[in-house]
């Protein structure tokens, strides 16, 4: 009886990765990356993927030019620039075979390239606490680790210039060994430099020439409930705007659990964000949900196990 049980689970565990090949031979996965637009005035560390992206118009933003402290119950700077103008917000994954040393070099060596001219940088507990960049300084929880995991540097992009661009870069690796690149970009007067997803169009095309696409801006609350700030507008676009592309929506989920549960929490991941496009008048025989679980835990822009993307049927 137990071997027949286990018979019956290899054939199960046979059929999952046979219906994953099958996926995966219309098209390798493509990078969250791809679905963004990275700032002109900076380059993203090679293995990484945008994770996140935010842009504020207006803000009155202090530039932090010294290590934090907490005085009087308020996380303060010894030594801080006040601007006003549109600040771009870009969080980066990078993949975990780096160190954050070898990113913080990375946009060192870039930034001296570009001619940059740096206001203040520090590293580990010159810094302060993480706690304080992550929620004090940043508002951006994913940012806390390690204190000796920390790096930070402020610059002015032309010196030349009362109006120059101005660059807030905090590097941290997590208690998880995940590593963020932050960025704050502040564009003092003039017309901002807005960036975010590429247009449907792109997406279009990349979806047609690669086979693949990692859908942005989506986020799970739950296996049945997505984030408040997911949007799925730009995927009913893209498919309304080509009646004859018909696609799999794949899910993929890493973390801890059984392969089963795993599986059926991604399938469910999978057969939302169908329910969704649905809902926004897709038609529901272009689309087949499947979710895939940790089976394929890494894509061409490093370590993105947990993401959704379509794939072209």
């Amino acid at each position: 009886m137990i071997r027949n049980r286990l018979h019956l689970l290899l054939i199960v565990l046979i059929a999952k990765v046979t219906l994953l090949c099958a996926a995966a031979s219309v098209a390798q996965p493509a990078p969250l990356a791809a679905s963004y637009k990275d700032h002109p005035l900076l380059d993203r560390f090679p293995d990484s993927e945008i994770v996140s992206m935010e842009f504020e118009e207006n803000v009155n933003y202090r530039l932090v030019l010294s290590g934090l402290q907490r005085t009087r119950g308020q996380v303060e700077p010894e030594n801080s620039e006040r601007l006003r103008g549109d600040v771009t917000k870009i969080v980066y994954e990078v993949a975990q075979e780096f160190t954050g040393e070898d990113v913080y070099q990375f946009f060192s060596e870039q930034l001296l390239a570009k001619d940059y001219t740096k206001l203040f940088d520090c590293s580990g507990s010159a810094c302060g606490s993480s706690n304080y960049w992550a929620n004090d300084i940043f508002g951006n929880r994913i940012l806390y680790g390690p204190v000796r995991n920390q790096y930070y540097m402020a610059l002015r992009v032309n010196s030349e210039l009362e109006t120059a661009p101005h660059i807030a870069l905090y590097i941290t690796t997590r208690s998880n060994r995940r590593i963020y690149a932050y960025l704050e970009i502040v564009e003092v007067g003039g017309a901002p430099t807005r960036v975010g997803i590429i247009e449907t169009s792109e997406l279009l095309s990349q979806l047609r020439e690669q086979g693949s696409v990692v859908l942005p801006l989506l986020g799970f609350i739950a296996d049945n409930q997505l984030s408040d700030e997911s949007a799925l507008e730009q995927t009913a676009d893209l498919l309304r705007s080509d009646p004859s592309v018909d696609v799999y929506v794949v899910a993929h989920l890493g973390g801890a659990g059984s392969l089963e549960s795993l599986m059926r929490r991604s399938q469910a991941r999978a057969e939302l964000v169908r329910s969704q496009l649905v809902n926004m008048g897709i038609d529901g025989r272009r689309i087949i949900a499947q979710g895939v679980g940790p089976l394929a835990p890494a894509c061409s822009a490093g370590n993105c196990r947990n993401r959704i993307e379509i794939v072209l049927r």
